[in-house]
């Protein structure tokens, strides 16, 4: 049992991708277990006018500690909770004025790590600063505790805290390190790239594709903390294999879970559903000029806009085919509407969709794919795709894609409900993801009820293949295998899965969704945390070898 436990990512109380998911939905379950042992630390990038939505600042058992604090270089920290689950202390760190010592940080961090700082670029800079400061922080916590007795482990997220943990270990040995790569820098460029990845992975140096994509810096940094980490970890399988090829360590696998506070029981769920799908229809309509009932088959998908690595190029393909098999089938008469919710380059919701839904009288003059305004509409890959499919959404037809390019969180300006409020609207979720360490999307949308389509490339699709086999029926998931060169394949798997759910009646579906609900249970927090109890353990025996 440890005394002492700070975690470290860029995206505490700052939601910009999956680790938030991770981080947000653990914390109850560390909390619980930990109390006010257990400290977050994220960076503070938010002003009086732009403030964090999920951290409220407030009194805490740190506040001796911040009264004292003899920090270097005027790094200011606010201490509060992260309001998620849990409500754990969070501290959010102002790193700026360690700008002034990155020349000498990064000479220090060559001559002892090898870390090659000399090609950084992007966002380098600004998460080493921040991973440099939440040391700092630590560290200066640990003296404050001034028990050489304390089990302490500090566990640090992706390569954009690496620089960190490197700190501690150069200064701090009598704390214990762990190291998760949630995604390797290298693999998402090697795929971000159109590079096979996994072919011809046997084949791939992490060093040397680092230097043909110009990812030296980041590369470098992750693998040096991964093998200076007490412990390093992955999300899963699928991640573990990339890791031991290009960072040239095999890591603890550390699998994602889900906290289920956030999904209604019950007739609260069944009431949500019947929300999501009133303001659902209300927006179709308003947007297509289609009327949906009862029949209408929901799809979506959602994640980051990445086409390929998230299979969104594959999802639009497959709702192609999809709706040329219907045509074929004269007796079907079932319509399909599928949305793509990804976040893009998005300007403001569409003024003319939301007067439209604000009198009640669709506009067939504006366009009917899209909800939000675009500041990209010529280059947006989404939005390019679905208008050369040919979808027009006219109200005959039986297949309608409407990409919602908007972060849904409450307020965009047309549905005006979270991500989480809409989706047990769905009747299907479908991820064909090429690049997916884990897959917190699918998971979600099976917490949720809803039947789910993923790939044995995402972390959370082969584990399902490891616990219930290719068998949807009992899980409420349907697995597809996917590889490098099987696109067409992967395709026609979703257009088949998609016409299987679309031929269930809604006794059937039911089923199907609450086999979901009970696969994702299996994993929840509760049941996975002890995956990080062995990483913790590990990494404190090395810790107590040092002290």
């Amino acid at each position: 049992m440890l005394d002492l436990l700070f975690e470290t990512s860029w995206e505490v109380c700052n939601k910009v991708g999956g680790i938030y998911a991770v981080l947000s939905t653990k914390a109850k379950t560390l909390q619980k277990r930990y109390k006010d042992n257990l400290i977050f630390i994220g960076p503070d990038l938010w002003t009086d006018d732009n403030p964090s939505p999920t951290f409220v600042e407030s009194k805490t058992a740190l506040d001796a500690w911040q009264r004292q604090a003899n920090l270097s270089k005027d790094i200011q920290v606010r201490v509060g909770h992260w309001n998620v689950p849990g409500k754990p202390l969070a501290l959010l760190v102002k790193f700026d004025a360690l700008y002034d010592d990155k020349d000498a940080l990064y000479t220090d961090m060559w001559k002892r790590y090898r870390v090659d700082s000399l090609h950084a670029y992007g966002d380098y800079d600004e998460a080493c600063m921040f991973a440099y400061a939440a040391a700092l922080v630590i560290e200066s916590i640990v003296k404050w505790k001034n028990d050489h007795k304390l089990r302490i482990v500090a566990h640090f997220d992706e390569w954009t805290t690496g620089m960190g943990l490197l700190y501690l270990k150069a200064h701090l040995p009598q704390v214990a390190t762990v190291f998760t790569t949630h995604a390797t820098s290298i693999g998402r460029s090697i795929c971000g790239n159109g590079k096979p990845l996994y072919d011809y992975m046997p084949g791939y140096f992490g060093d040397q594709m680092a230097g043909e994509l110009n990812m030296q810096s980041k590369h470098s940094l992750e693998k040096a903390a991964a093998h200076a980490a007490d412990a390093f970890t992955t999300v899963s399988n699928v991640t573990a294999r990339e890791c031991a090829q290009l960072l040239e360590r095999s890591p603890l696998v550390t699998p994602n879970a889900f906290e289920h506070h956030f999904v209604p029981k019950g007739s609260r769920l069944t009431a949500a559903r019947g929300a999501a799908r009133e303001r659902m229809s209300r927006v179709v309509e308003a947007l297509t000029g289609v009327t949906m009932d009862e029949n209408t088959m929901l799809v979506a998908t959602s994640g980051r806009l990445e086409v390929r690595n998230k299979g969104i190029d594959v999802y639009l393909d497959a709702l192609s085919a999809l709706r040329d098999a219907l045509r074929r089938a004269p007796s079907r008469t079932r319509k399909v509407i599928a949305l793509v919710l990804v976040p893009a380059w998005m300007k403001s919701p569409r003024a003319d969709l939301a007067q439209a839904l604000l009198t009640g009288k669709p506009h067939r003059q504006f366009d009917p794919v899209i909800t939000h305004v675009l500041n990209n509409p010529d280059s947006d890959p989404v939005y390019r795709r679905i208008n050369d499919l040919g979808f027009h959404n006219q109200p005959q037809d039986l297949v309608s894609v409407i990409d919602v390019p908007c972060y849904l969180n409450g307020d965009d300006g047309i549905f005006n409900m979270t991500y989480y409020d809409l989706l047990p609207a769905l009747d299907a979720a479908v991820f064909p993801s090429y690049y997916e360490p884990w897959g917190y999307t699918p998971l979600e949308s099976a917490a949720f009820g809803v039947p789910t389509i993923t790939t044995d490339l995402a972390g959370f699709g082969q584990w399902v293949l490891d616990h219930y086999g290719d068998n949807p029926s009992k899980c409420g998931v349907k697995v597809i295998h996917r590889t490098d060169s099987n696109y067409g394949d992967t395709v026609h798997g979703v257009v088949n899965s998609l016409l299987s759910l679309y031929l269930m009646n809604a006794k059937e579906r039911s089923r199907a969704g609450k086999a979901a609900q009970e696969t994702s249970k299996v994993a929840s927090w509760d049941n996975f945390i002890k995956y990080y109890d062995e990483a913790y353990d590990q990494a404190l025996s090395l810790a107590a070898s040092r002290r």
